[in-house]
């Protein structure tokens, strides 16, 4: 996987790529000239006394280095530069393939393991790739080219190298099959941590009102510990590699002197060549040196490109149309005909064969006990979810074959959970319509019964915390409210939104809308009665089926579900 991935995303840099390999082999090879260059003046010079080519041969010296620097640093420069835009390749194309999740799609990854995947994992393929452009390009040339050189320097003393290289293939061998699964379960560790550390700062306030606090820190010391103890195994193995390798260099090293020395003492070797030669296996030495420093990296690599490329590869169930209706007549005439929805896996559809029709200019409301699929039904028209069965039209057309946009911007949509954005009050309304003016803001915080408190904050400039954490629960509903009167849709669908509002506040607040939405269509879903009593149509779900279809008092003296849901809340002189 961390191969198909880098070959697909290094592929736009392939012009600086090339350019890095060839700056990378030239430093090498210029590298690998050094110590035979060094082997001259020590045998023909230094030995012989001869300043002039010590002088001669040392300027030679001086220009190779010099090239090797320059080569090494535009190297490293262009390098670092793909590195760093592959990464930001990477974060962006697992951001837009999440921008087309459904919600399906975000409840199997689960938002910890997607920012991790685009922040922590990104960030391990970044570093292979830059170190594999700045070491690991040269590591086999010099490796290479070293055996090639020490043989050319003395073919029975490279036979230290038969001994060498099996012995620390062996030990890299042995870290890197320990390496792999341990890396795995860290990556998991750290999705673990990030997902409890989340809900404990999401959920503070519940955490401190139930008196939780011990409970929760002794579930992060839990996963804290458990990320510890995997990250102490891999350290151990990485601690455990450096010293393995750096004992076989130095044992390498006096084993070259040794035999070198004897050698030297017998007349068929010179002590430039010496001198060369443990160099050259010095280079070896140091080309499997980065070689390590890879190995101990891909591996985590590798399990971070498989979790990102899980994420580049799961396509949304939710698929944009092959040849999209972008243009429709109507004002938002809004059908739900025989309407199933099932999760996948589940034992029993969410919703049977639901089949309603919400008119411009009225209000049609839904409502049923918990769990009847309410919310379901509701995110099935802006297609956060795609229907099982039957179909879901807006204006005669199936929204599956709307395009995306066109469907979008014909709906407003108040989640039963309302989100604020990190920014001012003005940026989350301008969510609706970026080109919306100040008075058009100010009209939607008024409609919204939000101007007063918005005023006390100080303003369409005063400041939202990141999910509204910052203002009340009935004051983000109604700022949510504002921001989709600020869109003007054709269809608003009010997912439960009114209630964290007080009884006066929402009867305000529904006076204010009506003459705003007077050509809308309205599909409002609600546990309170008074909020829907007065809506032209009312819709009764049971157990994901309609029990029901009518006006208030059409229900109270035909449907029985109604009936109880409304006088478990009211009495019956106030039903009438």
């Amino acid at each position: 996987m961390l191969i198909r991935l880098l070959r697909s995303y290094l592929r736009p840099y392939a012009g600086p790529l090339s350019l890095v390999l060839v700056l990378q082999l030239l430093q090498a090879i210029a590298n690998l000239f050094l110590p035979s260059l060094n082997a001259d003046i020590i045998d023909n010079g230094v030995l012989q006394g001869d300043t002039g080519y010590i002088l001669r041969i040392g300027g030679v010296m001086l220009a190779v280095t010099l090239g090797q620097v320059v080569a090494t640093m535009v190297a490293v420069y262009f390098g670092a530069q793909i590195a760093m835009s592959v990464g930001r390749d990477l974060r962006a194309g697992v951001f837009g393939r999440v921008q087309e999740f459904s919600a399906r799609e975000m409840a199997k990854f689960g938002a910890p393991s997607l920012i991790t995947r685009s922040t922590n994992d990104v960030q391990q393929v970044q570093m292979v790739v830059l170190l594999a452009l700045t070491l690991m390009v040269a590591a086999p040339v010099m490796a290479v080219g070293g055996v090639i050189m020490a043989l050319r320097e003395d073919v029975q003393l490279s036979g230290l190298l038969l001994l060498v290289i099996p012995v620390l293939l062996l030990t890299l061998g042995f870290a890197i099959s320990r390496m792999r699964p341990l890396f795995r379960s860290l990556q998991i560790k750290i999705d673990g941590i990030n997902r409890i550390m989340r809900e404990q700062i999401t959920g503070i306030r519940v955490i401190r009102a139930f008196v939780r606090d011990d409970h929760e820190r002794e579930r992060f010391d839990v996963a804290n510990a458990d990320l510890r103890q995997v990250g102490i195994q891999v350290g151990r193995l990485m601690a455990l590699m450096f010293p393995m390798v750096m004992l076989i260099m130095n044992v390498t090293s006096v084993g070259v002197l040794w035999f070198g020395g004897h050698r030297i003492d017998s007349g068929v070797m010179q002590v430039g060549e010496l001198t060369a030669f443990l160099q050259y296996i010095m280079q070896i030495l140091m080309a499997v040196m980065m070689a390590t420093m890879m190995f101990m990296i891909v591996p985590r690599a590798e399990v971070s490109a498989e979790r990102i490329g899980a994420v580049l590869d799961t396509e949304s169930s939710v698929v944009p149309p092959m040849a999209p209706v972008t243009e429709v007549t109507g004002r938002g005439h809004l059908e739900l005909r025989d309407v199933g929805f099932g999760y996948p896996g589940a034992d029993e559809d969410v919703l049977h064969g639901v089949s309603l029709v919400a008119e411009p200019g009225q209000t049609t409301a839904i409502i049923g006990s918990t769990g009847s699929g309410k919310t379901t039904l509701v995110n099935l028209v802006p297609r956060l979810f795609d229907v099982t069965g039957g179909s879901v039209l807006v204006d005669g057309v199936d929204v599956r074959d709307l395009a995306p946009e066109a469907l979008w911007t014909r709906i407003g949509l108040v989640p039963q959970k309302p989100f604020l954005f990190s920014g001012t009050v003005a940026s989350n309304l301008r969510y609706g319509d970026e080109d919306a003016t100040d008075e058009d803001l100010w009209h939607a915080l008024e409609i919204a019964q939000a101007k007063t408190f918005v005023l006390e904050m100080g303003g369409l400039e005063a400041p939202i915390a990141q999910g509204g954490t910052n203002v009340s629960g009935g004051q983000r509903q109604r700022l949510a409210i504002a921001r989709a009167l600020v869109r003007k849709p054709e269809i608003y669908l009010f997912d439960d939104s009114f209630s964290a509002l007080d009884y006066a506040t929402d009867a305000a607040l529904r006076r204010a809308l009506a003459p705003e939405t007077r050509d809308a269509t309205v599909l409002v879903v609600a546990q309170r009665v008074s909020t829907i009593r007065h809506a032209e149509r009312i819709v009764v779900l049971e157990e994901g089926r309609v029990v029901g279809t009518g006006t208030h008092a059409e229900l109270m003296a035909s449907n029985e579900t109604y009936r109880e849901i409304v006088l478990s809340q009211i009495s019956e002189s106030e039903a009438a």
